[in-house]
């Protein structure tokens, strides 16, 4: 595990703050002001600013009686994202291992993010001498490559709203939005999408989005490798098996039948 490197100007408050923080989530007992300031060696005036912060933004939680302070519940909601997200990756490990092994294909699990982006969360790779790589913690355009016309055949957004998508997308072999949204629609039909060494220049990705409770996309499951190994019966075998798997995964992220949108 390498360190993150210091950066050249360090904002001292926020530092300060998480310093509490760390100190509270550590005790054993609610703590008073005075203890908090002389253990994290900051002022008692800074220390109690910062606390007051911290009440207000339900990180930290303060007893009137006691006039102490103890970690608050608001502290669990910021965990929950990441926490979440090592959920999903235990859960869905197996399907990964299970799609490399069986296809001869590097397994991939993305994430989608606020910004309209994926995070590659996790991956299976097979036993193969030559097989395609991706590092873990990669970002993508959510609307790029097989993945995102998956992404896109959920998303409800209209045509145009998807050329705008597009047009800010990058490809090594030229692809027209007429052929993309073509195929945004016929992975909505068929549950996975295919791009064929457009985003790569010989590489195939097949994916199938996973969707939340609302038929909305949350993830996507991909399988790569190199085009030169797949047939259009080993393709559709592929995206087959992808789409079942996504689906049986998205109704048990659910708990309850998924709906489809589009």
């Amino acid at each position: 595990m390498t360190t993150a490197p210091v950066p050249e100007k360090l904002v001292g408050a926020l530092s300060s703050g998480l310093a509490v923080l760390r100190y509270l989530s550590a005790a054993s007992t609610p703590m008073g002001m005075s203890r908090i300031a002389r253990d994290t060696e900051l002022n008692s005036s800074t220390c109690f600013n910062l606390l007051k912060t911290l009440v207000h933004e339900r990180l930290v939680t303060f007893d009137d009686s006691t006039k102490t302070y103890t970690i608050g519940l608001g502290v669990v909601e910021l965990a929950k994202g990441a926490l979440e997200q090592t959920s999903y990756v235990r859960m869905l490990r197996p399907h990964l291992d299970e799609l490399a092994i069986r296809h001869r294909i590097t397994a991939t699990l993305w994430h989608r993010t606020i910004d309209e982006r994926v995070i590659l969360l996790d991956r299976a790779d097979n036993a193969s001498a030559m097989r395609v790589h991706m590092s873990i913690g990669q970002r993508l355009p959510m609307y790029v490559a097989a993945l995102g016309r998956c992404m896109a055949a959920h998303s409800g957004l209209s045509a145009a709203e998807l050329r705008s998508r597009f047009s800010g997308l990058r490809w090594e072999e030229g692809l027209s939005f007429d052929k993309y949204l073509s195929e945004v629609k016929e992975a909505r039909k068929l549950g996975y999408a295919v791009d064929a060494g457009h985003f790569v220049k010989g590489v195939t990705t097949v994916s199938a989005a996973v969707l939340d409770s609302s038929g909305h996309p949350l993830m996507a499951i991909s399988a790569v490798g190199f085009s030169a190994q797949f047939t259009k019966t080993a393709i559709k075998a592929l995206g087959e098996e992808l789409r079942d798997r996504a689906t049986e995964i998205s109704r048990a992220m659910s708990g309850r039948k998924v709906l489809a949108t589009g």
